[in-house]
């Protein structure tokens, strides 16, 4: 396996993290996101979409998304169990996950892409341009700071993102709520189940995967 990354990139971490807890050692290729590789012609014939992370297959199959590709390493190797054990637990698991990105990282992204002076024209990830639009910077700070304080209140009575096991809800959600921290949106003094949780996965080893 050849695994296309970048090392600054927020997507790219979360399946460094999810293979580092796997103990799983991947063949990488840094693509320099800052320099626009991901737009050259080399790039895009591994992934049109102009984007990392992407999982290269021995077999030269490539898988693009970041759930996608923590599935696969998943199946290809079950312990530690990352996405559930069983059907319940993969299902909460899964739609935890989801929320994260559609809620969290979203809201980041409008925040971060619509006002970062070095996106110009690059206010969506992908191949094509489109213009910042303040607004949507400032309702993406909007909906990641509501965000965090829906964690704290979940978080009041989980001990992790989807339940009793640190899973891939929780390397997405670490790396949300660290992403926030990058455009100065921070945890809530008062989010004491917040901090309990962020403590306890930020220690992990594989954090700095």
């Amino acid at each position: 396996m050849k695994f296309y990354d970048c090392k600054t990139a927020p997507s790219p971490r979360r399946v460094r993290i999810f293979a580092a807890e796997k103990g799983m050692q991947l063949e990488t290729v840094q693509v320099d996101l800052a320099n626009g590789e991901q737009f050259g012609a080399a790039f895009r014939e591994i992934n049109p979409d102009c984007v990392v992370p992407v999982l290269e297959l021995d077999d030269g199959s490539r898988i693009t998304e970041v759930l996608a590709i923590c599935q696969y390493l998943e199946e290809v190797q079950p312990e530690p169990a990352l996405i559930g054990r069983t059907p319940v637990e993969r299902a909460m698991t899964m739609s935890w996950a989801i929320k994260v990105e559609q809620f969290g990282l979203m809201s980041i992204r409008d925040a971060f892409r619509n006002a970062a002076k070095g996106l110009k024209g690059h206010a969506l990830t992908g191949p094509h341009s489109y213009e910042q639009i303040p607004e949507l910077a400032e309702r993406g700070r909007k909906g990641a700071v509501a965000f965090l304080e829906r964690l704290e209140q979940h978080l009041g009575g989980s001990e992790f993102v989807a339940g009793e096991m640190y899973s891939i809800a929780d390397i997405t959600a670490m790396v949300f709520v660290d992403f926030a921290g990058w455009i100065k949106i921070g945890r809530p003094d008062d989010a004491v189940h917040l901090r309990r949780w962020y403590e306890t996965v930020a220690s992990r080893p594989s954090t700095a995967a």
